[in-house]
């Protein structure tokens, strides 16, 4: 190794260590914090990401990625050198196009925002938190501005989750997926309901507890490399490769919530624990995308856990925990009732046919914000609107609206990665399914082991080597397109509504 790869991977080692000890804030502010301490948590986290970019945007980090460049000019395109010094300098590029006093300015409001939102949306009070959302805006505009883009500020956005995605791609996207599933949910709304009644009852936490703990340890996930919390929103961090953590949120009311909130951030943390440990405290130690982040959680929550066989296999458990609510339902009563499709308010409780319509809505008032189309104001109404629109229902309160989601806290571009992860994961699971043609055998037995090595293989192994696309073409040998999906759902639903 030369000297100059040396130092790269040196100072990388430090960016990464400061990132992972802000990330334990962030944890410690979404779980155990008091509100009390906001003031002080958003100047720590400013102090830390600023000491980040700050390393991250040294002039002498440019020098030296030029020194690695020449280093390994001779090596072929595909060695984890080659792609090291690719994947840094394209960071490089990023962080070095935004100011100092706006990334200060960006940790600043973000972390102050959250406390708002879980005021505002304990209240129910949009009010509270417009001004919040105003100033989210106004930075992203700005951050926009300063990454650059050619035909849409929000392509800037964007690209910072999904590498080389596009305001222009998702709308086609989208156009593709809108028409299919809007047609899905009218034939669904035809057909006679499924029975989900036994999902609602009284589940006590502490069973709750024990029951996804259970079920995240069937798919593959380490707890010894890992715990599980409760929070407002679910959510996944890692703080190192040895400790990636999950957090769900409970409902003694219904039971489904927790266990495939569980189910979906295991998928992340798995991810987490596969990446490729020869290249840990690197840029190439990462996700490929956000996306391709999102398709683990939702291949695992859906393709596995809502799936036949996993519900045939895991009735017996939710017997044992709540055996008055599950003693008389039968396998095939359970995938039916866990399959439900039904309007719902809440994004990250809705059903998979619906689930990507609640995604379009939300990149939609992004884009709509950014124009200047849509006055930050405006927006509860706006929302209501187009998810009456779209769903046929309307939120009785600003909670169950556009106050839901934790996101614009922060910023813009992420809410795509939700339908893109949907997207790569019908995919992937098509060609796992011919690659592995016991699978369904294996999961019917409790045993994920196999699906969990093929995407350790496929995926997790591969890190930040390839750009998100490049690696959905790795791994199913074709590009990202919209069929699997549409095929998938339409397969799986018009089977469970007699369609």
């Amino acid at each position: 190794m030369t000297n100059a790869l040396q130092q790269l991977k040196a100072h990388q080692k430090k960016v990464i260590r400061l990132s992972e000890i802000s990330a334990i804030l962030d944890w410690d502010q979404l779980t155990y914090m008091p509100t009390g301490a906001a003031a002080d948590r958003a100047d720590q986290q400013t102090t830390i990401q600023m000491l980040i970019h700050d390393l991250s945007v040294n002039p002498e980090v440019g020098h030296l990625l030029d020194a690695c460049a020449a280093a390994v000019s001779s090596q072929q395109a595909d060695s984890d050198d080659v792609a090291l010094v690719r994947v840094s300098k394209r960071d490089y590029d990023l962080a070095t196009k935004v100011p100092s006093n706006l990334i200060e300015e960006l940790v600043g409001h973000s972390s102050m925002a959250y406390e708002v939102w879980v005021q505002a949306r304990k209240q129910s009070d949009f009010s509270l938190f417009s001004p919040v959302l105003r100033k989210t805006v106004e930075l992203n505009k700005r951050l926009a501005d300063c990454l650059g883009y050619v035909e849409h500020p929000y392509d800037a956005l964007v690209n910072q989750h999904e590498p080389g995605m596009t305001a222009a791609k998702l709308r086609q996207l989208f156009a593709e997926l809108r028409p299919a599933l809007v047609s899905l949910v009218a034939d669904i709304g035809e057909a006679p309901q499924v029975n989900s009644e036994f999902l609602h009852g009284h589940f006590p936490i502490e069973r709750q507890q024990e029951l996804t703990i259970n079920a995240v340890r069937t798919l593959g996930y380490d707890t010894n490399r890992g715990r599980q919390d409760k929070t407002v929103h679910p959510f996944c961090t890692s703080f190192s490769h040895n400790d990636v953590r999950i957090t769900t949120r409970y409902d003694e009311q219904m039971i489904g919530g927790a266990l495939y909130a569980s189910l979906h951030e295991a998928g992340h943390a798995m991810y987490e624990q596969g990446l490729p440990a020869h290249l840990k405290l690197t840029a190439l130690c990462r996700a490929a995308s956000s996306g391709v982040h999102e398709s683990q959680s939702r291949l695992w929550e859906n393709m596995v856990g809502r799936g036949r066989e996993f519900c045939s296999y895991f009735l017996p458990t939710l017997q044992h925990y709540f055996p008055e609510a599950f003693s008389k339902v039968t396998a095939e009563e359970l995938y039916r009732a866990v399959n439900r499709v039904e309007p719902s308010l809440i994004r990250v409780e809705a059903d998979e046919v619906t689930y990507n319509l609640h995604i379009i809505l939300r990149f939609e008032l992004e884009v709509a914000m950014l124009e200047g189309k849509l006055d930050v104001d405006d927006l509860p109404d706006a929302w209501d609107a187009a998810l009456h629109e779209m769903l046929g229902i309307t939120p009785p309160t600003d909670t169950e609206g556009c106050l839901q989601d934790v996101h614009w806290s922060s910023g813009f571009g992420g809410f795509p990665a939700y339908t893109l992860g949907n997207l790569i994961a019908a995919q992937l699971w098509h060609t796992i399914q011919r690659d592995i043609p016991d699978l369904s055998a294996c999961i019917a037995t409790g045993n994920c082991t196999p699906l969990l090595a093929w995407l350790r293989d496929k995926v997790h192994s591969q890190g930040a080597r390839l750009d998100p696309m490049d690696l959905v073409e790795h791994a199913t040998g074709e590009a990202l397109n919209s069929t699997y999906l549409i095929n998938y759902l339409n397969g799986k639903y018009r089977d469970i509504y007699g369609l």
